[in-house]
């Protein structure tokens, strides 16, 4: 903690060490967010930090705001001062190089995110609208007294967003895939959530699955601590993979999934790829069961096998979520390819404030412009959806 200012009856803090709040008291209040996911789970923060994932040395210092009036926990939200812009999915590498050309300097930047994980939601966790604001006006706050280019915050909830925009935040929107199980009448299995499909689509997912299936691959599913060691190594060792693949550093280290397994093990969900015996490949699913969505995380294999990637990740999932009656999967970011998967496009939000007039002007020009094209983008996708035209997921 090295920061501590007064707002009327309200405190401010910022807390470069998570510790230094307990988690019961931090958790108590993502739970009573409409948006809540377990990735803002002080354990899953704590985690990011204490394994080396997001710390320092990766260029994330924690700046963790929180609100306090009396003894009671108002707002908070995490926050990490940035020297670079990995590991954010929403890219302003293009703004940081014009504010080089100038002979400006944009890093550090103040960034209110989740390390690594572009899954909407609450970030400015608060009990009400003012202590919100007050989260908003904190962060502008200390990037004036810091001399910083800018703030930002990624994958806001609606709340979030309508309080960012009301305070004057410049607004940005992106794409990703989502599935969403039918309504009011749930999908009975993965057979029927195929027949809704359109005709192409659904012989390209069965063709796709008959080649997996012809390659003599089967899967296991382990939930939770049925979760073993070995098998987080076996993850960890196809995990480091698909980076490799991509000429890629793996964000995450073996011991931030250590560290889940040991403090959020019912949050976890590993398909695992068998052939002939032995395990080729695995994808981890994240879980949220009080509120019926699962997330899809990573994935990687030992060997290359056709289609086993839309199997292990997208078909393998999507029948479990049907089984367990789930609400709700997200594939994600990016990938228009999910889309003729049943995944459908969802808009996303995030919310950023400028210090310099000039670069602001012209950021909240670029953000019109490119925000006309993702609409513009949205429309294309929706019209030609993956469904019949009689078998909306929400029919």
């Amino acid at each position: 903690m090295h920061e501590e200012t007064g707002a009327n009856d309200y405190v401010i803090r910022v807390l470069d060490d998570l510790s230094a709040i307990e988690p019961p008291r931090w958790n108590a209040l993502l739970d009573t967010q409409t948006e809540a996911t377990p990735f803002l789970r002080h354990e899953y923060l704590s985690a990011l930090h204490e394994s080396g994932s997001a710390a320092s040395g990766t260029g994330w210092w924690p700046q963790f705001l929180i609100v306090e009036r009396g003894a009671e926990l108002v707002a908070a939200c995490p926050l990490y001062l940035k020297d670079h812009s990995y590991g954010e999915y929403v890219f302003d590498w293009a703004w940081a190089d014009a504010y080089h050309r100038h002979g400006l300097r944009y890093y550090p930047k103040l960034l209110s995110s989740i390390p690594y994980t572009p899954v909407p939601g609450a970030r400015l966790l608060a009990r009400d609208a003012r202590s919100r604001e007050l989260l908003l006006q904190a962060m502008t706050q200390m990037a004036r007294d810091a001399e910083l280019s800018s703030a930002h915050v990624l994958f806001l909830s609606e709340a979030d967003r309508a309080a960012a925009a009301g305070a004057g935040w410049m607004m940005r929107s992106t794409v990703q895939f989502h599935w969403t199980n039918r309504e009011p009448e749930p999908y009975r299995d993965f057979a029927d959530l195929l027949q809704t499909l359109q005709r192409e689509k659904r012989k390209k997912i069965q063709q796709e699955r008959r080649r997996v299936a012809e390659a003599g691959i089967g899967f296991t599913v382990l939930q939770g601590s049925e979760i073993g060691e070995r098998d987080w190594d076996f993850f960890y060792r196809c995990y480091t993979l698909t980076y490799r693949a991509h000429h890629s550093t793996p964000y995450l280290t073996r011991e931030f999934f250590q560290r889940m397994a040991r403090t959020m093990p019912d949050h976890w969900l590993l398909f695992v790829a068998w052939k002939n015996g032995r395990r080729v490949g695995a994808s981890l699913i994240a879980l949220d069961r009080a509120r019926g969505a699962a997330f899809g995380r990573y994935w990687g294999a030992v060997e290359h096998i056709p289609f086993l990637h839309f199997e292990a990740c997208y078909y393998q999932p999507l029948a479990w979520c049907i089984a367990q009656r789930m609400r709700r999967f997200e594939g994600g970011a990016q990938g228009e390819h999910k889309m003729a998967r049943g995944l459908l496009p969802v808009q996303t939000w995030s919310a950023h404030w400028l210090a310099h007039p000039q670069f602001a002007a012209a950021v909240a020009d670029f953000l019109e412009r490119e925000g006309a094209g993702v609409a513009q983008y949205l429309d294309e996708l929706n019209e030609r959806h993956p469904f019949k035209a009689s078998a909306s997921p929400q029919a």
